[in-house]
């Protein structure tokens, strides 16, 4: 694959905000990437942050939050190419006449030492998708991006922009 760096690393900070409680929300980030140039954006890696669930007694609350390289009309799983990072936080109370108790799950957000890149983002933009259950208020999540702009060689970057479209 021949890529050429052409930034040095760079940080894209975002927000998402429920649009209502429980309702499946997606947001779309820009890139400002120059296709003409062949330029796409190398994720090193990613940080999900996202408020905790509600503590409802008998009821079995979460949060959910990932992040695409495509929209989505539903709530992705990691194991979709599409999928990059993704986190989730359930509190598990239905049975139970307290608040329950609280599970943390979420994607690596910070690679092993010995990966150069954790994905290729070669379209214009990347998705964060929301979607709490069961929660009385809306949710919100953040995220951190870190990566580079680099430029691909035209069959590269042919490739990858089919690639990442095709599996949307």
């Amino acid at each position: 694959m021949a890529l050429k760096k052409s930034s040095s690393t760079i940080v894209i900070g975002a927000q998402i905000v429920e649009t209502a409680p429980n309702a499946f929300t997606q947001s779309r980030v820009d890139l400002q990437l120059n296709p003409l140039d062949n330029e796409v954006f190398v994720v090193q890696a990613i940080n999900l942050d996202l408020q905790p669930p509600e503590g409802i007694a008998a009821t079995d609350t979460s949060i959910r939050v990932t992040l695409t390289t495509t929209s989505q009309t539903a709530m992705p799983s990691l194991s979709q190419s599409v999928c990059m990072a993704q986190q989730e936080s359930v509190i598990r109370a239905a049975g139970f006449v307290d608040g329950g108790v609280g599970f943390t799950q979420h994607s690596m957000e910070t690679p092993p030492a010995d990966l150069d890149y954790i994905g290729i983002i070669s379209t214009n933009d990347f998705f964060l998708q929301l979607q709490g259950a069961n929660n009385t208020a809306v949710k919100l999540a953040n995220a951190k991006v870190y990566g580079y702009r680099a430029r691909a060689d035209a069959a590269t970057y042919a490739a990858l922009v089919q690639s990442e479209v095709l599996s949307s």
